[in-house]
């Protein structure tokens, strides 16, 4: 069985210590290195706006220094993956009063891209487009609701709101068939939310848990030559030997496992399996930098995959 071995782990460690972002640094010394997350707390509270809203090109594919629900998102996600959960603390508080009180939403849920996006370095996808927003946002508001629906007081405006754009989404599960990976993924996030919450019995259940399952699996993408690209990987949607999906996509995932291995450059981390594309000769050497921040960050998270997989010899 492939695994990461001490050599491979040093030259990733390495390569994290000499160019990754405060931010990044601080999330591999707490994953790998018992470091504290309330390190990662106090760098991640740099990209944090006075509106409480996250922007200052936390996500390293916009450069928009304005809060953004996208963003807001981006920033949940990292407090959710070190499980800082203290609803009383002011990261917490900021990131509640932007989603109640953020322009950039209606009744379906919160906008994917902004105007001011465009204003900025950023990659193509983050143009800011009202059409783009009507799939792409079906993803960000389902991981937004799942947060409000954890962590918000069950009394409160936002969480009632919460509720209203859940039943909305439920629907759209139902009834839209363009579903990218991001829209995927959400669904996976609130499935796992009504679960835990205890919220099966307001919806058929069942029926949502198989259509998730089926979104998944034609999801993936199946041919290893095209993960060189950016794809749908079996690790897109499942992170750990724990996930309800990992059943019905075991061999593939092993797959990716060993991928993983054995296509890291020597002396360096996997690259990244995108770019800006049209925006690469507008914006050269903001993409330059945002490709390497997103080594960085790219490179821990496929750590913890290996890990949680006992991919490790170390």
């Amino acid at each position: 069985m492939n695994v990461i071995n001490k050599e491979s782990y040093e030259e990733i460690r390495t390569f994290i210590y000499c160019n990754a972002r405060p931010l990044e640094l601080s999330l591999w010394k707490y994953f790998f290195e018992n470091g504290k997350k309330e390190d990662v707390v106090k760098s991640l509270a740099f990209y944090q706006n006075k509106d409480g809203g996250f922007g200052n090109t936390l996500e390293a594919d916009s450069w928009n220094p304005n809060s953004s629900p996208y963003t807001t998102l981006y920033a949940i996600n990292i407090l959710k993956n070190i499980e800082f959960i203290n609803p009383d603390h002011e990261i917490f508080k900021g990131i509640i009063r932007y989603l109640e009180n953020t322009e950039y939403c209606n009744e379906e849920g919160w906008f994917f891209t902004i105007p001011s996006n465009d204003n900025y370095p950023h990659a193509p996808w983050m143009t800011y487009s009202i059409e783009e927003n009507k799939i792409q946002s079906i993803g960000l508001s389902a991981e937004i609701v799942s947060f409000i629906l954890t962590y918000c007081n069950s009394e409160s405006n936002l969480y009632k709101r919460a509720e209203s754009v859940l039943e909305i989404l439920i629907n759209k599960l139902n009834t839209t068939d363009e579903l990218g990976e991001m829209v995927v993924g959400g669904y996976c996030v609130l499935l796992d939310t009504i679960k835990r919450m205890k919220l099966e019995k307001r919806f058929d259940y069942e029926s949502i848990l198989e259509r998730v399952k089926k979104l998944v699996y034609d999801s993936i993408e199946r041919d290893i030559s095209k993960w060189q690209y950016y794809v749908a990987s079996p690790s897109r949607y499942i992170n750990s030997p724990n996930s309800i999906w990992y059943k019905d996509n075991e061999d593939i995932l092993q797959k990716e496992l060993d991928y993983l291995i054995e296509t890291r450059p020597q002396n360096n981390v996997w690259n990244i399996t995108w770019s800006w594309f049209d925006n690469n000769e507008k914006y050269p050497k903001e993409f330059a930098i945002s490709e390497n921040w997103w080594k960085s960050f790219k490179a821990i998270e496929k750590m913890i995959l290996l890990r949680n997989f006992k991919r490790f010899e170390i």
